[in-house]
């Protein structure tokens, strides 16, 4: 198992994980936060939230300028570079992909919710958010939340539809995401692990990679990392690994950041 001395790097989902599912609470890991920064092991946070969101989370978080991905890795940002860059992959913007979906209803029937068709007062009832931050939830560069109000049957072709357009659907904690093929956190996390500035290269050392999230749009980036944390979550459905090392992965018996403490506690020796 590492230790604190090893090049690590923790990658974590946050509702659900390193924020508690019903009230975004972060204090449980403060201590685990506080430990880390101290041994100047990078947080990378890796979630559905927008950038708008994470950027003051990680400065209320002590871990502002570490990279982090957002919109289920439809962005990734590096470091104090918060400006217009966009996202890896030659994917949709958010206007474009809001366009092919109100196309797609129109013509099929389709009956779903998208942020794009409400305000912030009703986002903050579905999420239990502020009015404040259920605006930064708006704030979307190149993905789209919705809740889907239709049938199976039309689910199924939904789906179809939208991969016909160049898009892929991921299923989150509270909501559906629709985004660009070749998007998703996987996917970021290994562009952004490609490209990161390691003090571990430098000096002959591999980093370590350990990934915490609680729903089943985090398998891929829990089956990029070297050690999995699969917080026990709410979702009606598993979060379902494909890798085989199963000593790598650890699950649970806590929700939220209890969960995420837990995680961290198995996988590093105390040192």
């Amino acid at each position: 198992m590492p230790d604190l001395q090893d090049p690590l790097m923790i990658v974590t989902d946050l509702d659900g994980s390193l924020l508690d599912h019903h009230t975004y609470s972060w204090q449980p890991a403060r201590q685990w936060l506080t430990r880390l920064n101290e041994h100047h092991i990078p947080v990378v946070i890796c979630s559905s939230k927008t950038a708008a969101e994470i950027v003051p989370l990680q400065q209320e978080l002590g871990i502002d300028g570490a990279p982090f991905i957002s919109e289920n890795g439809a962005v990734v940002r590096f470091g104090d570079d918060h400006d217009g860059q966009p996202p890896p992959f030659s994917g949709r913007d958010y206007a474009t992909i809001c366009h092919t979906l109100m196309r797609l209803r129109q013509h099929d029937g389709f009956k779903f919710t998208g942020f794009a068709d409400v305000g912030e007062k009703e986002i903050a009832e579905w999420t239990g958010l502020t009015p404040a931050l259920a605006a930064r939830a708006k704030m979307r560069e190149a993905s789209e939340s919705l809740i889907w109000r239709d049938g199976h049957e039309q689910f199924a072709l939904f789906r179809a539809r939208l991969d016909e357009e160049g898009l892929t659907l991921v299923q989150g904690g509270r909501f559906w995401h629709v985004m660009s093929k070749g998007s998703g956190k996987g996917a970021a996390l290994r562009w952004l692990l490609e490209r990161y500035p390691s003090t571990a290269a430098s000096s002959g050392r591999r980093l370590i990679t350990i990934g915490l999230g609680d729903g089943p749009n985090d398998a891929p980036m829990l089956d990029s990392v070297d050690y999995a944390v699969v917080i026990r979550g709410y979702s009606k459905n598993p979060v379902l690994l494909e890798r085989s090392d199963k000593e790598h992965i650890y699950h649970s018996a806590a929700w939220g950041p209890e969960g995420w403490v837990e995680g961290l506690n198995h996988f590093i020796t105390p040192s």
